[in-house]
């Protein structure tokens, strides 16, 4: 079992920079893949980043080369950097965890981010 913790999320201005956390407790952290979603109102839950537990990582097309997902497995953390932040990427972000061969199953309550024009 894994609990995860999001922090980091605030409100930002377009083309400003933040950067997420999440602290990971129980067993196994640097065995499981690890991922960030994310939902904007009245839209579906959308993949973000995912870093397998070797950090081979994968990007959403409309973050590739402003976000970079990375991982601590020392401390148990998983972070999103993200660059040149545009309106749309405001949303509700959630870190999630698989454990080896699963699927995304363990949800983090989600961080807020907002992006002003």
């Amino acid at each position: 079992q894994v609990q995860l913790v999001e922090s980091g999320g605030g409100l930002v201005q377009a083309g400003g920079s933040l950067r997420l956390s999440c602290a990971a407790s129980g067993r196994g952290f640097g065995t499981y893949a690890m991922g960030w979603f994310r939902q904007a109102p009245e839209k579906e839950r959308e993949f973000v980043a995912a870093a397998s537990w070797s950090d081979n990582t994968r990007y959403a097309g409309s973050v590739k080369g402003r976000f970079t997902i990375s991982r601590d497995n020392a401390k148990n953390t998983l972070y999103l950097q993200m660059n040149s932040l545009k309106p749309e990427d405001t949303a509700v972000y959630y870190c999630t965890a698989a454990r080896p061969g699963g699927r995304f199953e363990y949800w983090g309550q989600g961080t807020q981010v907002t992006v002003s024009s």
